[in-house]
């Protein structure tokens, strides 16, 4: 069964301004253009820290071209709270460990699923690590990528490391064109593939 997740993150946001105290949020962010619109709507809620945990993208060049317009957008983007910033590890050698047998799947597919667990593990680690109230990702923005999925690891996650995981599908309420938007606003780089080297191959 499909579950509105959009409608989820309003009855968490509905308590937030209810209980009227401010959690604290880990954002794991996959880029600073799908980050822009979601910084700018939940910077109202949480104090956020960005977490920028993606050991999948290729090549090395193109990962460290992100991480500076990730860090360029939290500089210039104007929040009445600031806006942390943690670079994670860019340790590749697992998301090819856990792309193994997968190399040929098409985007959307089970290696992608296996990569969003990935990323969102390592977040909810170091949420749970922190004492963090909140961990999620900006992933569910995309309209490419399965908002169903990434909750159900979420939840699973939360379950497991006994921390709260923030429901979401960013691309809902226009999100999505609001990042285009915000993106063009502030001149961010946006990439024409996910990231890794078989999402990168497709477009050839």
């Amino acid at each position: 069964m499909n579950v509105n997740y959009q409608n989820e993150l309003n009855k968490i946001i509905d308590k937030i301004i209810y209980e009227k105290k401010t959690p604290s949020l880990l954002l794991h962010s996959c880029c600073a253009p799908c980050s822009s619109y979601v910084l700018e709507y939940l910077c109202n809620y949480f104090y956020i820290t960005v977490f920028y945990y993606n050991p999948n993208i290729y090549p090395y060049e193109e990962y460290i071209k992100r991480v500076k317009e990730q860090r360029k957008f939290i500089l210039n983007f104007n929040t009445n709270d600031k806006i942390n910033f943690i670079e994670g590890s860019y340790d590749s050698e697992k998301f090819y460990f856990i792309s193994e047998g997968l190399e040929k799947e098409k985007e959307g597919g089970l290696r992608c699923f296996k990569c969003y667990k990935l990323r969102l593990e390592e977040t909810a680690k170091l949420a749970k690590e922190a004492n963090y109230d909140y961990f999620t990702t900006t992933l569910t923005i995309s309209p490419y990528k399965n908002a169903q999925k990434l909750n159900c690891i979420g939840k699973d996650l939360a379950d497991k490391y006994k921390i709260k995981y923030l429901y979401s599908d960013f691309k809902k309420k226009n999100g999505y064109k609001r990042s285009i938007e915000l993106s063009k606003e502030y001149n961010l780089y946006r990439q024409n593939y996910c990231g890794c080297i078989f999402s990168k191959n497709e477009l050839s």
